[in-house]
């Protein structure tokens, strides 16, 4: 019979901590924690391969916490293994009594998974439920690609498994036959105000398993035969997930005599708990620690992994896209070449198939439009670097957060209107600071026909407010891009793939004329001056510019000076245009095809902020719209034409 002794002395020293942190920090989760205890155990302290002094090491198992409220059974391991958490640049090694530092505001250990705050065992931000399990899908997508035999370990709530996104995450799994990820479900029973559902109940969560595609087993995740039985077993060609009922609040009865979600023990109540672990220690006939039987003087033995596969933490050189029209003639497109009419969405995909091209670090993911989104031309060139996540947004998204963990840089790309269902993964995105970019096609009213279930209009006002929030790098949480023509979606998408960051691009479907040559440059807030004149200055953005342009020309037959400005970019440089205006009387009339929240309210905020008296004038999309046949009959509904362009501003210029 296998001697446990060691791991059981483990669990104890665990969960007296995990008790001791969460009372400390007058917050915290400390039944969910304790529920994992023999789970978490097992995996940090035996089977993962992994070196807790090198967190960054590419070719180490990874263990996600969907179940991020549960994080304290994590730290309290982490910090008694003497893991390394900071940055490789300044690491911290870590002591068992930081543990008690949880949730402290100078503390690494932050309330819920986050290792953007210095905790780099974890791989992404988890505890807005759901999500944590597409993460691992992606980072295992990455691990297929470079040959690594990692396997990455995923634990979700029973509760949280009436989330849509973990059964996304589920299929996408199997389809993509990533036998690497070994998914366990918590059942510990209860919610954070309930017990769970029957539907999520470990026989129902099984036969649903069953049923996606899984090879699924029920253990008792106390029971260290079932647990080491059960984690350890090989995939037989089907991805494996473990069922594991368990008790909330295992070890203290105080904490099991009724519902604790979110709640720890008192001061006075703590001494009790210790106690009825020490009831437990005394019944399994641990005196002190035991030793782990295996001759290490430390008592911890994860087993350490050397990398064989490139360290992705390593700089790698500028990735080039090369020239537009030879990237796009090289994918059979010479005529629309010579034609000089490109939408802005194909551009997108010729520059995404180019830098495919130029490293085998961009990878594609879209959701089932790839033929709309021409993510379809990368797919053609690049299979095993292009994963299709079907009609499942929300997976999408927290995939490419995976894949970007692992050092890939993930182009998603879906309508914008469809990215409006991954609104809180791209949130938990930036804040794991992950590099991913995000594509929305379809965006605006110029679509037209397909009518307003399909078109993205408060995309700008969601991102322009990340555009403005720093992440811990000091940079835009996200930057935002609306190339107006082909070439400057091509060297926007170009400077996205070079951008450490989050980042988002609107485009459009309707072909427009180039409006720039291919020595071009475009920067980050930048913009660009088309025309110059006196009385008025518009500024406009994407499929707008076109329709600002030709409002120019009735302008001028109606004997108006007017400048245009394109402004492709947030956070704008928006100094610089209210430097412009002032040679038009510091009057600026914005141009887009969005709700309000965009450019508009990027020059205003710059131009109250600043107190230079310049007057904005914002046109926008003020009504919700309908189906109409082309792109003029949907901007004449909405009042975007350019005859309504070139009125505002007679208006304004008197």
């Amino acid at each position: 019979m296998t001697d446990y002794k060691y791991l059981d002395s483990k669990v104890i020293k665990l969960s007296k901590q995990i008790i001791r942190m969460c009372t400390e920090a007058g917050s915290g989760h400390p039944s969910s924690a304790l529920s994992l205890v023999h789970i978490t155990t097992a995996l940090m302290y035996k089977i993962m391969r992994y070196d807790p002094k090198n967190p960054w090491n590419c070719a180490s198992d990874r263990l996600i916490l969907s179940e991020g409220h549960a994080v304290p059974v994590i730290y309290a391991a982490y910090c008694e293994l003497g893991g390394v958490a900071g940055t490789k640049e300044k690491p911290i090694t870590l002591k068992f009594d930081d543990a008690l530092t949880l949730r402290e505001g100078d503390s690494v250990l932050d309330g819920h998974p986050n290792p953007a705050m210095g905790f780099p065992f974890f791989d992404a931000a988890t505890g807005s439920l759901g999500q944590g399990l597409s993460v691992a899908a992606g980072l295992a997508c990455a691990a297929k690609l470079d040959g690594s035999d990692k396997k990455i370990y995923c634990i979700i709530g029973d509760g949280e498994s009436r989330e849509g996104q973990i059964w996304e995450a589920v299929d996408y799994i199997v389809d993509h036959k990533l036998t690497n990820v070994c998914i366990i479900f918590n059942c510990n029973g209860q919610g954070q105000s309930d017990y769970v559902s029957k539907q999520q109940s470990a026989d129902c969560l099984m036969k649903k398993l069953e049923a996606f595609g899984c090879e699924a087993r029920v253990i008792d995740g106390h029971n260290w035969t079932d647990v080491f039985g059960a984690l350890t077993a090989k995939p037989a060609g089907k991805p494996i997930a473990i069922v594991a009922k368990t008790v909330k609040g295992w070890g203290s009865n105080e904490l099991q005599s009724k519902n604790y979600h979110g709640k720890p023990l008192s001061v006075n109540q703590v001494d009790q708990a210790l106690a009825d672990l020490d009831t437990i220690s005394a019944r399994l006939g641990i005196v002190e620690e035991a030793s782990c039987g295996c001759g290490c003087s430390c008592g911890a033995s994860p087993e350490i992994v050397v990398p064989k596969v490139p360290c992705y933490c390593q700089k790698t050189a500028p990735i080039s896209a090369g020239s537009f029209s030879k990237a796009a003639t090289d994918l059979g497109l010479a005529k629309k070449v010579e034609s000089k009419s490109f939408s802005t969405r194909q551009a997108y995909g010729v520059a995404l198939a180019a830098l495919g091209a130029a490293s085998d670090r961009i990878v594609a993911l879209d959701g089932d439009v790839q033929g709309s989104t021409f993510a379809n031309l990368f797919a053609a060139k690049y299979p095993q670097r292009y994963f299709e996540a079907k009609i499942a947004e929300q997976n999408m998204i927290s995939a490419a957060a995976g894949l970007a963990a692992a050092g890939k840089i993930p182009f998603a790309s879906s309508f914008a209107k469809f990215l409006v269902r991954g609104y809180d993964q791209i949130e938990m995105a930036v804040i794991t600071n992950s590099n991913i970019k995000l594509s929305g096609s379809h965006s605006g009213v110029s679509l037209a026909a397909d009518g307003p279930s399909q078109m993205g209009l408060p995309d700008l006002a969601f991102v322009r407010s990340f555009a403005h929030a720093k992440n811990k790098n000091g940079s835009p949480a996200i930057h935002v891009f609306c190339p107006s023509d082909a070439v400057s979606a091509f060297k926007l998408t170009e400077l996205m793939a070079n951008i450490q960051g989050l980042c988002y691009m609107r485009t459009q479907r309707p072909d427009v004329p180039l409006l720039y040559g291919e020595e071009e440059t475009f920067e980050l807030g930048g913009f660009k001056q088309l025309a110059q004149g006196k009385d008025l200055l518009i500024v406009a953005s994407g499929y707008m510019v076109h329709i600002a342009k030709q409002a120019l020309e009735i302008l001028q037959k109606a004997g108006l000076s007017v400048g245009l400005i394109d402004a492709y970019s947030m956070p704008l440089k928006a100094e610089g245009i209210l430097q412009e205006a002032k040679k038009y009387r510091n009057r600026i009339l914005v141009v887009e095809d969005n709700y309000i929240g965009g450019i508009a309210d990027e020059i205003s905020s710059a131009a109250a902020a600043a107190g230079c008296g310049a007057t904005v004038q914002p046109l926008f999309v003020r009504n919700v719209p309908k189906s109409a046949k082309t792109p003029e009959d949907i901007l004449e509904m909405v009042r975007l034409t350019k005859e309504d362009v070139a009125e505002a501003a007679k208006i304004m210029a008197k």
